[in-house]
Formats: C-alpha cells, structure tokens, sequence
C-alpha cells in the first residue's frame, strides 16, 4: 500500500538502507507502492572504509533491485557519527552511482520515519548515540562513543553496567542468589566473582556482550532491585544525551527514540519516558518509534530531486 508521504518514481526503485552495528536493511519501494526487504549481517559486507564500503553497499542494492533501476537511494550509517564522515560515505557512493544518494547517521532515520524535520533521532540498540540537525543543517551528535566508555543505555552498556552493579554487590557482601547476579553468572560462563571483569572483556565486542541484555530485563521482571536500578539509570543516560544536543544548539522538541533494545523492553522505554517528562518539564517531548528505521530511509530516499524533476517532496528535507 501507498504511503502518503511518497512520491515513487515511474519507473525503477527507491533504495531506503539502513545500516546497524549488527545488521543492515534494505528496503525498496516500486512505482506501486510496494515494498520488499533484504536483511542481512553488516559484518558480511561492511569494511569500515568508506571507497571498499560504498562499493560493497552498491553491489548488495543492484542485486537487491535484481535487475530494475535504482532511481534513487538514501543510507542510514552507524558509524557515520560526525558531518565530515556521512559526506565521506555520499561522496563514495556517488562516486559509483548514476542516481541521486544520500548518507546520514543511522539515528536520524528516527525521526525521518514520522516526517519530523530537525528533530531528535535517539537510537538505544547494539549502542546508543543522539543526532539532530539545527535549522542551519548543522549535524549535532551526542553519544556514541563505543561501549568501553560510553553507549550507556544500549544493550552492550546495560550489560557492562549490570556487571558492574554485581560486582559492587557482592564486594558490600550481597548474596550470590540475587536474581540479576545468577542470570548475569549463567550467561557470561563466569566461574566466580573474581572473573566478571574478564568475562565482560572476553565477549569481545559490543554485539556480542550486548546479546546478552535480556537478562537485564527479565532480572527484572524477577524482582531484581540491582537491575531495576541499571535500566533507570541508562534511561536518565539516555535521556542526558537530549540534554547534551540541547545544550550544544539544539532547539528541538521532540526526541524520537527506537533500536533494538528500546523498541522490545518497555521497561527501558518507560523509563525514558518518564525521565524525558520529569527532566526538561514539557520543553522535550518523546515519541517512541517502534517500527523500522529504514522506513526512515526510505521517506529521505523519496525526498531526493530526480534528475530533470522539481522537489519531489519539499516539505521533508533531506537533511533532517
């Protein structure tokens, strides 16, 4: 069915893409309305640089189209974290491509998807960055930091912080049996306390210790106060990266929070909820965005002008 929003081409595709720490999709949209998906792992593609990746990217999207023409086709990047990164990634694209492109961080594909302009994109997933564009089109980035030091409120840092929370517990003498500490313990393989720290750094990666963040949760849901207390305190994490992007230029007011982690634990959704309400008092407002982002992607890709065309949707810029 026809989305409201869009204007498809006559002929040919429009290639939204979303590409995410641990997976990347594609979406493309016919000149019906209609639309299909490939999902498949980033590691399977993605080199971290930007002439092989754009490459890579424009040999999955022809086979994706399977022999229709792309007419145009906007990116969603994690890892596209600053300005001079996403123009990196479109310049590479274009490089090799014969239709229009666009490249932005993977957060902005948030509000995208609602047609909100200059809005707040907040992504809590494998990690967690905050992006917006001010009225200039100046990117403004919170977070993002990778989850040895920051990503607090995603996946991979709820894990790092439940384990530190158990490892305080049990140096102030709680008990072994407390439900967040047997979970995290049965998961990680830890044979006893003194091996937490390394049983974190040997899951290598953030996708890996982030894969294990629904013991988090259901600690939980079994009555766990230790757990309880890390999904607030990534909820006020999260809710301090809106306060960062205000602070730094930003005059939104709505932030438009979805990811993996958020979108599939009302716990943590509520609580940002809630924090968001309590600590800018009506000025923010947050929506939460359960859907997926490359639909985001898609709403850009139809906002791009086709050769030879006007505008071909004026009211959503491509820089949100």
């Amino acid at each position: 069915m026809r989305e409201p929003w869009m204007t498809p081409p006559a002929a040919g595709i429009d290639i939204g893409v979303d590409i995410g720490g641990t997976k990347t999709h594609l979406r493309a949209y016919d000149a019906s309305g209609s639309h299909r998906d490939l999902i498949l792992p980033t590691l399977e593609w993605r080199m971290r640089e930007w002439a092989p990746d754009a490459a890579a990217l424009l040999r999955v999207a022809k086979k994706f189209a399977a022999g229709a023409p792309i007419t145009r086709m906007a990116v969603g990047a994690h890892g596209c974290d600053d300005e001079s990164e996403c123009i990196a990634f479109e310049s590479a694209l274009t490089a090799h491509a014969s239709f229009p492109v666009k490249v932005v961080n993977d957060a902005e594909l948030l509000p995208a998807a609602l047609g909100l302009a200059h809005q707040i994109g907040l992504v809590a997933g494998t990690g967690s960055i905050a992006v917006c564009r001010d009225r200039d089109g100046r990117m403004l980035v919170a977070g993002g930091w990778g989850w040895i030091i920051g990503d607090d409120g995603s996946a991979s840092g709820l894990v790092r912080e439940a384990a530190r929370a158990v490892a305080l517990h049990l140096d102030y003498g709680g008990t072994p049996d407390e439900p967040l500490v047997r979970l995290l313990f049965e998961a990680l393989a830890i044979p006893s306390a003194a091996r937490i720290g390394s049983a974190v750094a040997r899951q290598g990666g953030a996708a890996a210790l982030g894969s294990h963040a629904p013991i988090v949760f259901e600690a939980a849901m079994r009555g766990s106060p230790i757990a309880g207390q890390v999904i607030r305190e990534g909820a006020r994490e999260l809710a301090d990266l809106v306060a960062r992007l205000r602070q730094t230029g930003s005059d939104a007011t709505i932030v438009v929070a979805g990811g993996s982690v958020i979108a599939s634990q009302p716990l943590l959704a509520d609580a940002f909820v809630d924090e968001v309400a309590l600590r800018f008092e009506g000025r923010v407002t947050a929506k939460l965005y359960p859907g997926p982002p490359v639909e985001g992607a898609c709403r850009l890709a139809a906002s791009l002008t086709l050769p030879g065309t006007a505008d071909a949707m004026p009211h959503v810029p491509s820089r949100v």
